[in-house]
């Protein structure tokens, strides 16, 4: 395999246009969270202390991963890959989970669920249907495209999860008219299913209405930054928006399902759990 560190080049060229960018660069561009900082005192905001610790965090979080997948790309095996695609997805599931406000018992395992199946199984197309990598657990291409996947699916999730379960709380007194009513209970909360998905869903569909007019998305910049072809890269963009909007579609869908379930009994009682 072509080492990756040699065969980056050294210079800035006509035909190669890749910036390396040095330590100093980074040191600037983090200077410039002291701008945000003295607006955040300005205004009398109190981030000051997130601003601070959110910067820090992105820092050490990034600089460790990268460290990380530096060794993973250089081994190449796929047990270690899997290792790491299994803790991103069980982060990815706290991380959804910790975003709920009315959390109940077994919140955690139905998140999971719920971003395991919608990102793993949009992530195998990927991989083995529309780019066809050869070994599937090449980590230069699986890791990225699950660790898009499932930072777009676990906001589209918690969003979900968050709206659906207020409404079952904020609703249980027309929730259990309808079912007085000889409702079914999916006829009974159909019309909170639909409103949370649709809100789990909205910023993915904001996303996908304005990407190329308003904004450049993360991976085409990135690879036009890197010195792709422009047309390559909106090729790149335009399947991992389609796996996003999939994946979102999924794990929002599959939330609320089982939120769904948990919020009843057999006898198809309304239950609140905690």
């Amino acid at each position: 395999m072509t080492d990756v560190y040699t065969a980056m080049p050294t210079d800035i060229s006509a035909d190669n246009l890749q910036i390396l960018l040095t330590y100093g660069d980074v040191a600037l561009a983090s200077s410039l969270i002291l701008l945000v900082i003295l607006i955040s005192w300005r205004l009398r905001l109190r981030l000051t202390t997130t601003l601070l610790m959110a910067a820090v965090r992105t820092v050490i979080q990034l600089s460790f991963i990268g460290l990380i997948l530096a060794w993973i790309f250089a081994r190449e095996h796929w047990y270690e890959v899997l290792v790491i695609l299994t803790i991103m997805t069980l982060i990815a599931a706290g991380a959804a989970k910790n975003r709920v406000k009315r959390a109940y018992k077994g919140l955690l395992t139905d998140t999971f669920i719920a971003v395991s199946a919608s990102a793993v199984l949009v992530t195998i197309i990927a991989i083995g249907l529309i780019l066809r990598v050869q070994p599937w657990y090449t980590p230069q291409f699986i890791i990225p495209i699950l660790g898009l996947i499932l930072g777009n699916s676990l906001t589209a999730i918690s969003l979900t999860s968050n709206q659906l379960i207020n409404a079952f709380h904020e609703q249980q007194a027309r929730i259990e008219m309808m079912l007085s009513l000889s409702a079914t209970p999916y006829e009974a909360v159909h019309a909170p299913i639909r409103a949370a998905i649709i809100n789990g869903m909205t910023p993915t569909l904001n996303s996908m209405m304005v990407v190329g007019i308003v904004s450049l998305p993360g991976m085409m910049t990135g690879q036009i930054l890197a010195g792709a072809e422009p047309t390559q890269a909106v090729r790149y963009q335009i399947v991992t928006m389609f796996l996003i909007c999939v994946s979102s579609t999924l794990g929002c869908t599959s939330s609320a399902l089982l939120i769904y379930r948990r919020f009843f009994n057999r006898y198809q009682q309304l239950i609140l759990p905690v």
